[in-house]
This record gives C-alpha cells, sequence and structure tokens, in this order.
C-alpha cells in the first residue's frame, strides 16, 4: 500500500473522523463502522484534507477540468480546500462550486454558489462518502443543467465497497449509470489491513472481534466477487 494512503487512515483516525462501534447509517443498514468529513473543523485538518483530494484527483483525473464541484453541505469544504490545495501544489485555478438546498431568489439568485458552471466546462464532483449513491442522482441534473458540460468524474475520501442498489458497489454503479470514473482516496479494504491488529499510537482500532463485525457486515452487504 502507497504511504500516502497509510497516513490518510492515520489522519482520518487523528481527526476523529472514522469511528470504529455500532452505528445506523442513512441508508438503515447497521455498520460496525462510520465515515464522517463533519470532523474536520480546523485549519490545519482542513489544508492537510484538501492536499490529499488534490492528490488523488490529479493522480487519477490529471489538471484537465475547470471546476471542483462539491454537493451540499459536507462537499462545500470540501471543493474550497482541495481548489486552494490544487493551487499550491500543481499552480492550477481550479473553480469551486456548490449546489443551495434551497434556490436563492435575490441577491446572488439561483441554484449555485461558488463559480458558475458553463458551457465547455469539464467538472470534477467531490465527496465524502458513497454508500448507494442517492446524492449523485441529485447532483448529476443540476450539473447537466448548466449547459454542454463533460464530469470527467467523482473522487471520494473513502470506498466502503458495499453494494449500492444492486449487486455492484455504489461507485461501480455510478460508472456504468452516468458513464464518468469514480475513484476514492482509500479502500476499506486498506484500512482494515493497515489497521487489524497493528498498534497505532499505542492502540489497535481493529482486533478480532471488530474484524469479525467487519466480516460480516461485508457478508450482508459487500460487494459479490
Amino acid at each position: 500500500m502507497e504511504r500516502y494512503k497509510k497516513e490518510f487512515i492515520e489522519f482520518m483516525i487523528d481527526s476523529n473522523v472514522l469511528k470504529f462501534g455500532d452505528f445506523t447509517l442513512k441508508s438503515g443498514r447497521k455498520s460496525p463502522f462510520f465515515m464522517n468529513a463533519g470532523s474536520y473543523v480546523t485549519g490545519a485538518q482542513l489544508k492537510k484534507l484538501g492536499q490529499y483530494y488534490a492528490k488523488a484527483i490529479h493522480d487519477n483525473y490529471g489538471d484537465d477540468f475547470d471546476v471542483l464541484f462539491g454537493p451540499a453541505y459536507k462537499g462545500i469544504p470540501l471543493s474550497v480546500a482541495t481548489v486552494v490545495a490544487f493551487d499550491e501544489l500543481y499552480g492550477k485555478e481550479i473553480r469551486y462550486c456548490s449546489n443551495r438546498k434551497e434556490i436563492k431568489d435575490h441577491g446572488d439568485v439561483g441554484i449555485l454558489l461558488g463559480s458558475p458552471i458553463k458551457d465547455g466546462d469539464k467538472v470534477v464532483i467531490i465527496e465524502d462518502v458513497t454508500t448507494s449513491g442517492k446524492s449523485i442522482e441529485e447532483t448529476f441534473p443540476i450539473i447537466q443543467a448548466q449547459g454542454d458540460v463533460k464530469i470527467v468524474g467523482l473522487m471520494v475520501s473513502l470506498n466502503r465497497l458495499e453494494r449500492g442498489k444492486g449487486e455492484k458497489s455504489a461507485l461501480e454503479e455510478i460508472k456504468e449509470k452516468y458513464g464518468f470514473d469514480a475513484n476514492a482516496i482509500v479502500t476499506m479494504a486498506e484500512v482494515v489491513e493497515h489497521l487489524y491488529n497493528k498498534p497505532y499510537q499505542g492502540k489497535i482500532y481493529i482486533d478480532d472481534e471488530l474484524k469479525a463485525a467487519i466480516d460480516g457486515y461485508y457478508e450482508q452487504y459487500g460487494v459479490k466477487a
């Protein structure tokens, strides 16, 4: 596993973003792990997070795109932090854009926040995690409605490696349904590989009991081989 992936896994733990226990997801699934990008709250955390995203986006999609779209609400700080990091790391000006949950009818009117999206723009979508693909169902038509726009791909921080609405992973379903690529900084399999019975800062985060719970979760919701 690449060193930056190990560092990112440890960064999620240090930031209290990746947690282990008993959680009920938005999808209704009971999960032994949970990732919440809303726990990135300090300037130092957001700066570092933006750098991880920028590196992953650059590695997967290069820099031939114009707009980084972060769906409201968690995608807003993600997109802002990442365009700043993109400028710092690669000297490329990328515009950020997000949507509003409610259309504004005065002042800066419309559904978009940040940069407008116009004909000919190439767009990368950024999210924290995708479990069912529901957010893309909402995001895709908003972006397409702005004009002749090409969506280059989606980048999330963690691929949970579980089924979406069918038998394939949510990211695979997105690829098939919408025709653009979808990638993650790390996968849950890589998280388990790095943390299982290996101490980090003097603590075992994934012991035999938790590993069994994760395995059980994937027996029920994991992607079929």
